[in-house]
């Protein structure tokens, strides 16, 4: 690849806050680059030390301005030489005190330095670059960052330890087994090569296996990315069914007002609560009812629409009133106005005689009291039933990325058309068919790169990462 990527110049050093900007304790500024220890050591009041400095090791000191002579901040300096850093290269840290003005001052003088400011992603983008991460690693960093849950944490951490790359390894190794047999009888086609050497294409023992692990890893897409993006879940119901009350239960919050007055709720309110490692927005919406109120027909028409798009609706029932488990009950939203997946859920069950709520229980009924908590744990575990109804055993690696999930199902589909072709069309047409797959695996890991798609997803990263 070339140096000067149009994107970012790998030959300048850089610098950039890799903390967020606010006041904190403490806050980290990263710099990466050839020499870059010796470009900042006239700044440092221990620079023979610091360029004597150890790969791995801190160096305590201030960082003074060497124009004006003012001590800028009292700090800890950690120095990675190279290959041993995050970047491939050599690159140090700066530990100092979280004060804006201090964080700032210390960037203008690396700029002044020389440093230039690091773009999003341009830390992450060197390290792909030097060989110390393929691009499956360099995704699974930004999931680090991105994750929501600790399931999703530990997802992302076993992308980064390379579960992805080495399934894709060994599916891309064994097509590039076929297409090599392939390429010998193209080569030469004089010579008695035997069937096993993907003469005909279907006779190759590679390509079943490959096609296996890579449907796979595309079946666990769906998954991967509920963990990674999360889902909707709407509560609704008749007014008074008590959805305010199962919301605040449920994000342990008061977040929404309660009230035997109907119709309390005019908007939806929403929270993010895991569910079982899944990072799922709760929606407390307005009762489905109609109204001469103005304010409330409106919260009723955006309540809908929350329906409509969410991912699964909790659908609540008020187990007190009269008809409650009456098999031809009508509600409105019941009976299609909730849009996707629906559970349905008989709340107040407190209020009933205990044999009764015992009953409805043996019926296989989901009932729960908001007030109390009983049944809400249950509940949570059918919404990650619904959810999740394939539910993955162990930590294997799950696919969350959309382009990594394209470039799957392109790889797959040459695969497939290969196999529909060999023996039928000539070997050099069917050659480029298992081409095509090899490539798209190797642009999953980074062995087949374009500079647009570099740009693209690098470009997505936080600026210091």
């Amino acid at each position: 690849m070339n140096k000067n990527f149009s994107a970012y110049n790998t030959e300048d050093c850089i610098a950039a806050l890799a903390t967020p900007w606010g006041q904190s304790a403490l806050a980290v500024i990263r710099a990466s680059g050839k020499d870059c220890v010796n470009r900042f050591a006239p700044a440092f009041s221990k620079a023979e030390k610091l360029i004597r400095a150890r790969g791995g090791s801190m160096v305590h000191g201030s960082i003074t301005d060497p124009h004006s002579g003012g001590t800028l901040d009292e700090v800890l300096v950690g120095v990675f030489r190279q290959p041993q850093s995050y970047t491939g290269e050599e690159a140090f840290e700066i530990y100092c005190h979280g004060s804006l003005p201090g964080i700032r001052g210390i960037l203008a003088l690396l700029a002044r330095l020389g440093f230039r400011q690091a773009q999003p992603g341009e830390f992450s983008f060197r390290a792909f670059f030097n060989g110390k991460m393929d691009l499956t690693r360099a995704e699974a960093v930004q999931e680090i960052v991105c994750a929501r849950t600790e399931k999703a944490h530990a997802l992302a951490l076993r992308r980064l330890s390379g579960a992805i790359a080495e399934k894709i390894s060994q599916a891309r190794n064994l097509l590039v087994q076929a297409l090599a047999g392939l390429e010998i009888r193209l080569d030469y086609p004089e010579e008695d090569v035997p069937d096993s050497a993907a003469g005909d294409g279907a006779a190759a023992p590679e390509l079943p296996r490959a096609e296996e692990i890579l449907k796979q890893l595309l079946a666990t897409c769906a998954e991967g990315r509920l963990y990674q993006e999360g889902a909707r879940v709407a509560l609704a119901g008749k007014v008074n069914a008590g959805k305010s009350s199962l919301f605040n239960y449920i994000v342990r919050e008061e977040r929404s007002i309660v009230s035997e007055n109907p119709g309390t709720t005019r908007d939806y309110i929403e929270a993010l609560v895991p569910v079982a490692g899944i990072p799922v927005t709760f929606y407390d919406t307005a009762g489905l009812r109609d109204s001469s109120d103005s304010v409330e027909t409106e919260g009723v028409r955006r309540s809908r629409l929350i329906l409509e798009h969410a991912d699964l609706v909790i659908y609540l029932i008020d187990a007190s009133e009269e008809d409650a488990f009456q098999p031809d009950r009508k509600d409105t939203a019941a009976t299609g106005e909730t849009g996707g997946r629906r559970i349905t859920v008989w709340n107040k069950i407190d209020r009933l005689p205990p044999q009764a709520a015992d009953q409805a229980r043996q019926e296989g009924r989901i009932c729960v009291s908001a007030t109390g908590g009983d049944g809400i744990p249950e509940l949570l575990e059918e919404i990650a039933k619904e959810l999740l109804p394939a539910r993955s055993a162990g930590e294997e690696a799950l696919i969350d990325s959309l382009r990594q999930k394209e470039l799957l199902e392109q790889s797959l589909e040459a695969l497939r058309r290969f196999s529909r072709r060999a023996g039928i069309y000539p070997l050099d047409i069917v050659a480029e068919d298992l081409r095509e797959a090899v490539n798209a695996l190797g642009k999953i890991t980074g062995e087949v790169t374009t500079e647009e798609m570099l740009s693209l997803m690098f470009s997505r990263f936080c600026v210091g990462k």
